[in-house]
């Protein structure tokens, strides 16, 4: 799948960004997890030869509320004991209706819960690497978190990631 040409990318940490919202009764909360790592391929010419293989540690999460954190880092959210990583694996990489838009289908693994997800991004040109932001909504529950918790079941997450 990977031709020499085309160049193999990795997010840069300093400058990338996973951030997310959902409401906790009524009240809308944010939080954030480390940027992922892995592996990008980008080719806007031939999206055929894209692909994006991340990870994200859930251990990173925060919410900024220590108390909070240690418990969604517990079995009953996101178990980081078990299930230390976040996995997104693209099978295909397409244009979007969007103009200058793109979307990545792909597998996303939570817990050892696997969904097949489309998230819609952008790409912008960025020196010798690329740009991508993105967001999706998606249901906790589709992935065993918070059972039933009295969080909201949807959350929105945005995603920034400068690859090089």
């Amino acid at each position: 799948m990977f031709q020499s040409a085309i160049a193999q990318l990795h997010p840069i940490a300093k400058e990338s960004s996973v951030q997310f919202t959902l409401k906790n009764f009524g009240i809308k909360t944010r939080g954030t997890l480390d940027a992922p790592e892995g592996d990008i391929v980008f080719n806007p010419d031939d999206l055929s030869q894209s692909l994006f293989r991340v990870t994200i540690k859930t251990e990173s999460i925060n919410t900024d509320n220590n108390s909070r954190d240690e418990h969604l880092r517990d079995a009953d959210y996101f178990d980081v004991k078990n299930y230390p990583l976040i996995r997104f694996v693209s099978s295909s990489v397409k244009t979007s209706d969007k103009r200058g838009g793109y979307e990545a289908v792909g597998t996303l693994t939570i817990k050892n819960k696997s969904k097949e997800i489309t998230l819609p991004f952008t790409a912008e040109k960025n020196g010798n690497g690329w740009l991508f932001s993105g967001s999706l909504k998606m249901n906790r529950r589709d992935y065993d978190i918070g059972g039933s918790s009295t969080i909201s079941n949807e959350l929105t997450v945005n995603i920034k990631v400068l690859a090089r």
